[in-house]
């Protein structure tokens, strides 16, 4: 079960850009919530309390616990958009969840015992992680802070896919439910090879000063040729 986290909100009026911006100067974040059957509901939220919550990697995969005023909304991050080089949020987009309803989300994987498989004590290898997180449905209450992934025994060459990954009760991953076509690798442990491109050495040749280079596809000019100059030729 994934970690509760408290977050305290209060209603915003002012909409638009404007009204954003203003937040985001005194301190604040802008967010919406929404869903459940209930109209969006602007609010806002204490920006440095919200990043001290991020500082938590269970944060993006849990159930918030949304405190506006004396009332208090079970909840899920659908969008969260940072700037780009500030260490600010900018906006979070909610979506409040019901007990009894599933809900899609985005748990991070977790790869464990990564120095012991044999692919890389015996042989070698390295261990490449070709997914990060994975998408999964389930109810609110069997909502997983992350999914591990076991690659004690994966050997050199082996890959392990998504439908390695043993799922806690009441979780599904909708991805497999598509085909196998959709049973994708997440990790694999191969040689690395490193490959060296030498770059060509350029061939440059000197040119007396005053002589022309040719062009591509034309030939040089013989040394007689050279000689003559279109200034030396007698005016009629």
């Amino acid at each position: 079960m994934a970690e509760d986290f408290d977050l305290v909100a209060e209603h915003r009026e002012d909409q638009g850009k404007g009204a954003s911006r203003r937040l985001r100067r005194e301190g604040k974040v802008p967010a919406i919530i929404y869903g459940a059957g209930r109209p969006p509901r602007s609010l806002a939220f204490d920006q440095n309390k919200v990043l001290k919550q991020l500082e938590s990697e269970s944060f993006y995969s849990s159930v918030l616990n949304v405190k506006v005023g004396d009332k208090s909304q079970a909840a899920i991050v659908k969008d969260l958009q940072r700037h780009p080089s500030k260490r600010m949020i900018m906006h979070i987009d909610l979506q409040r969840i019901v007990a009894d309803q599933v809900i899609k989300m985005n748990v991070p994987l977790h790869f464990l015992n990564e120095d012991i498989a044999p692919g890389v004590r015996e042989g070698g290898g390295k261990v490449s992680h070709l997914m990060t997180d994975v998408e999964i449905v389930c109810l609110p209450k069997n909502l997983p802070e992350y999914l591990d992934v076991d690659v004690a025994e994966l050997e050199l060459d082996a890959i392990l896919s998504l439908s390695d990954i043993k799922l806690p009760e009441g979780v599904e991953i909708p991805q497999l439910q598509q085909g196998p076509e959709q049973d994708r690798p997440i990790v694999s442990i191969h040689i690395i090879k490193e490959v060296v491109i030498e770059e060509e050495e350029e061939i440059v040749e000197e040119v007396a000063e005053g002589e022309e280079v040719p062009a591509e596809g034309e030939e040089a000019p013989t040394e007689a040729e050279a000689s003559e100059s279109p200034g030396d030729e007698s005016k009629e």
